[in-house]
């Protein structure tokens, strides 16, 4: 779903949500997940009204986005909140273009599915050149309550970290010394940590979805061969980095955080949460 303009209204709700053949309810905005992209050109003057159906507060963060301080949409910080039944407006003209997201910054609403990407045209000629474009959001989802998870990991950081040292390991080990190795865990056990939580929350209770769609639903992106095609890809999961990589085929990177970029070609890269990337791909076969 894709909305364009100058003025926009958002739905907060709950609602039914399919993964993978498997029955979830979201919490999301015009009952989808992830929300609509929303779209419009820098400079214009936007107005977004925020319905929240919802029996508690909610709200909207526009990330990256340069507003003004009350339009930001922090509860708390630069606004109360928006009150079950009640609509607030969002207005604000922004001096920037590029790939942007939104979300909630209300309780774990985020991890229910409530975030969404946001493209901002430049006023100009856009300085990427291509035939065709896509919006590609990552995103992760549990099947456990969000407040479950959290409740597990502030009793027991590593909860769902399975990859644990055993006994084995405090042994020497073609790398490094039964004493090195013992050296090793013991500065890790000084900083509360393990050399394999680079993610709090794994796949043990994960699935990743892209577009909403869980891996089996199989996300298609059409093309002509020879085309330029822009993917913007937006990291807008709740704990999870991603590498991102499409086989046999390289991306030349033109934009970071909305912000245009020298182009870097690579094969693969690693997008943390909260972060965009643009890329333009040229495949040549079908």
């Amino acid at each position: 779903q894709e909305l364009r303009g100058t003025e926009f209204d958002l739905n907060i709700g709950k609602f039914s949500f399919p993964i993978g053949g498997r029955p979830a309810h979201a919490v999301g905005v015009n009952g989808t997940v992830p929300a609509p992209l929303i779209r419009f050109r820098e400079g214009d003057e936007i107005t977004l009204r925020v319905h929240n159906n919802l029996m508690k507060d909610t709200s909207i963060h526009w990330h990256g986005l340069l507003v003004p301080f009350q339009m930001d949409g922090v509860p708390g910080v630069t606004f109360p909140g928006i009150k079950p039944g009640e609509t607030f407006t969002y207005k604000f003209a922004v001096p920037q273009s590029g790939t942007y997201w939104y979300h909630s910054h209300s309780g774990l609403q985020e991890q229910l599915g409530h975030y969404g990407p946001l493209i901002i045209d430049p006023k100009d000629a856009d300085p990427v050149q291509y035939d065709r474009e896509y919006v590609l959001v990552l995103g992760d989802w549990t099947f456990e309550n969000p407040h479950r998870v959290f409740a597990k990991l502030k009793k027991m950081s590593d909860y769902y970290n399975f990859q644990q040292f055993t006994a084995s390991s405090l042994f020497a080990t073609g790398d490094m010394t039964a004493r090195e190795a013992w050296q090793t865990k013991l500065a890790w056990d000084r900083m509360r940590m393990m050399p394999t939580d680079i993610a709090d929350v794994t796949g043990a209770t994960y699935t990743y979805l892209m577009n909403g769609l869980h891996p089996a639903g199989n996300w298609t992106g059409l093309f002509a061969p020879g085309e330029r095609v822009r993917l913007r890809f937006i990291n807008g999961s709740a704990m999870s980095f991603f590498n991102v990589r499409i086989p046999g085929l390289a991306m030349t990177v033109v934009a970071a955080d909305g912000q245009p970029v020298e182009p870097v070609e690579t094969d693969e890269f690693q997008i943390g949460v909260a972060e965009t990337y643009d890329v333009v791909v040229e495949p040549r076969g079908e």
